[in-house]
């Protein structure tokens, strides 16, 4: 068994080129960028970066080609010391791969992505033996599947499943009802509720201990047992929302593993997710586990 705590990822692992722009352009025109950034990224795996530096052993699981995309993939998440032994390849497939423009005056970003070539995880390709192992299940719902297949353990076995729900896609309402704790991006709340505190009562009806929507700059809504949380976000000279929602559910994870209280982990997810924004990618503005112990002092 682990000392540490382990937070057995699951999702989308990708190599993200950035690159800031003034304003996004109109068609049929250059639009020269600058302040190029390449790092991982996708939100399982931003997540388990995240954790990881602060402390917790976080494994992925995921699906990458052969390719040298997936190669760099790896590398990023192998100098953060994360267990890649779930990380699958794919012969002769494509991995995962994003360019995205951000534009710092308003604080946006458009991501243009190519999902990987290769099949999905199996079921069969997850390491049960590391799951059960696992303080927290971290999921962004990409392999529908495996997803099921694993919140089916986790659940069994006791093990806090968190989603990270993105995208309304297929399977991820199967995947909500065995979760504990939900929290949508607006995308995905509009698409499955007229409002966003419905949002959060359709999820709460499915069993789901925490259920919220995060709301980019304007913060967040949340519901937890029968309390209403509604905050807006950490004020931040953003230059790249690039990962803000992967690090704020890596924030829930880290305090849902360590025994915090659902307001407590949604602040922690929030300030962490400002910091982010502070720099361009995903990753490198996600802050230490020195600068979370001094800002939570009373619960870390």
């Amino acid at each position: 068994m682990h000392k540490v705590p382990l937070v057995f990822g699951m999702g989308q692992c990708s190599l993200d080129y950035i690159g800031l722009i003034a304003s996004y352009p109109a068609p049929d025109i250059k639009c020269e960028f600058t302040n190029l950034v390449i790092q991982g990224g996708g939100p399982a795996a931003s997540a388990m970066v995240a954790v990881k530096r602060w402390g917790l052993d976080a494994h992925i699981a995921g699906v990458v080609g052969d390719d040298d995309f997936g190669r760099q993939i790896r590398a990023f998440l192998l100098a953060e010391n994360i267990d890649t032994s779930g990380l699958v390849v794919r012969p002769h497939k494509q991995s995962q791969f994003a360019f995205i423009v951000s534009e710092p005056a308003c604080a946006r970003r458009t991501i243009f992505w190519q999902r990987p070539t290769g099949e999905g995880l199996r079921p069969e390709e997850l390491n049960k033996d590391v799951l059960l192992q696992s303080a927290a299940l971290h999921i962004d719902g990409i392999f529908p599947e495996a997803c099921l297949w694993a919140c089916r353990l986790a659940k069994d076995a006791g093990i806090p499943v968190i989603l990270d729900a993105g995208t309304l896609r297929e399977g991820m309402i199967d995947i909500a009802r065995l979760s504990d704790c939900v929290v949508t991006s607006e995308v995905f709340s509009d698409a499955f509720a007229e409002t966003h505190r419905d949002t959060c009562l359709k999820l709460a009806d499915m069993g789901v201990k925490l259920a919220g929507v995060t709301l980019g700059k304007k913060g967040y809504i949340a519901l937890a047992g029968s309390r209403w949380i509604r905050r807006d976000a950490y004020p931040a000279r953003a230059i790249d929302t690039t990962g803000c929602g992967d690090v704020f559910h890596a924030g829930l994870t880290y305090g849902i593993v360590n025994g915090w209280s659902a307001g407590q982990s949604l602040d922690l997810g929030a300030w962490a997710a400002a910091a982010v924004s502070t720099k361009m990618g995903g990753r490198d503005g996600i802050p230490s586990l020195a600068e979370l112990k001094n800002k939570f002092k009373t619960v870390s």
